[in-house]
């Protein structure tokens, strides 16, 4: 009988494919996280204000910070990643294991199927889980994120902060208290229905294409593209709330006619919002977010292509890791 990978082993496959995918797409990371950030505004010489695109604030950053500006938080929005990754995946094998093997003992162990409804269920709980424990990286790799433009500025020249892991980390806590590690983190529990609405568009759809097309099972790009649909609509759906987060983390929204320096602390998503669309009307909504679509599909598009490959280094680091705990049990390492 082959090797199964355990909860462990499927964590760390989903893991290692979303920190693959994610590195790949960085630059992009970084754009759309100043995008939603509001730090893509500039003044013109007429004194108008001018909201940079994703290829405008792409060259700004080569022209002002060079190719190191793109990579900024680089490894703790990989830790981040990764243990986001990680802690959804787990906590959703765990979960979803328990809650079947319940299922068994109550059908006397009858073939029993979870409804689409729990399995959403089981999902975001999974997706609240891992947000529970990872957003404090989360929320300093966005403050890397913004924080290199402002060590970079001509107008942040004197500024000394320290925009290293630990340097951000101390900044959040001396300024927000601990809790300001955890910023951001109502709207991040709403968006664990992201993947929920992405799941049930993609069962839906999947089930009109099958029924036309008289099959019991999608072509390989035949489910890419009903998955990006289905993301892109989740990501439609949900977007106010992503770009709600990331300024909440980020702690930094200028009010009109002040500079960077001065940052308006909001009380929660829904304030912060209404003063959004107050300012640059339901469009200030949603800036941003065909970078975000774009790098949320190339994304998927890379983990549909190298699961397979992630799985056999997630078996393989597995099969190593049990024989370096029986060579220490034997005492043979």
């Amino acid at each position: 009988m082959a090797e199964q990978l355990t909860p462990f082993g499927h964590a760390l496959a989903g893991a290692l494919g979303a920190v693959f995918s994610n590195s790949a797409v960085y630059p992009l990371d970084t754009i759309k996280t100043r995008i939603q950030a509001g730090e893509n505004k500039v003044t013109l010489k007429s004194g108008k204000e001018k909201h940079l695109g994703a290829f405008e604030l792409l060259y700004k950053i080569l022209r002002e910070e060079g190719v190191g500006g793109y990579y900024a938080g680089y490894a703790a929005s990989m830790l981040s990643t990764f243990s986001q990754s990680y802690a959804y995946f787990f906590a959703y094998t765990v979960v979803r294991t328990a809650y079947l093997r319940r299922l068994t003992r109550r059908a006397s162990g009858a073939s029993v199927q979870i409804s689409t409804a729990m399995e959403l269920a089981l999902g975001a709980l999974a997706g609240a889980l891992a947000q529970i424990f990872t957003i404090p990286v989360s929320v300093i790799a966005t403050r890397q994120q913004i924080g290199s433009a402002h060590l970079h500025s001509s107008r942040a020249s004197n500024d000394e902060r320290d925009n290293s892991f630990l340097g951000v980390a101390k900044d959040i806590v001396r300024e927000d208290g601990i809790t300001g590690l955890w910023a951001g983190l109502k709207p991040g529990l709403v968006l664990t229905v992201n993947p929920a609405i992405t799941y049930g568009v993609f069962e839906r759809i999947k089930g009109i294409v099958l029924a036309r097309d008289g099959a019991k099972k999608l072509k390989p790009w035949t489910a890419f593209l009903v998955g990006a649909l289905s993301k892109t609509l989740a990501t439609v759906v949900t977007y106010p709330y992503i770009m709600a987060k990331i300024r909440l983390q980020a702690r930094r929204h200028m009010k009109e006619g002040k500079g960077p320096q001065h940052h308006h602390k909001h009380k929660g998503a829904i304030e912060l919002l209404a003063q959004v669309l107050k300012e640059d009307g339901v469009k200030g909504w949603y800036e941003g977010m065909e970078t975000q679509i774009t790098k949320a599909v190339v994304c998927q598009a890379m983990l549909f292509m190298m699961k397979d490959q992630f799985e056999h280094a997630a078996l393989l680091l597995q099969r190593h890791g049990r024989r370096v705990v029986a060579g220490a049990v034997t005492g043979k390492v």
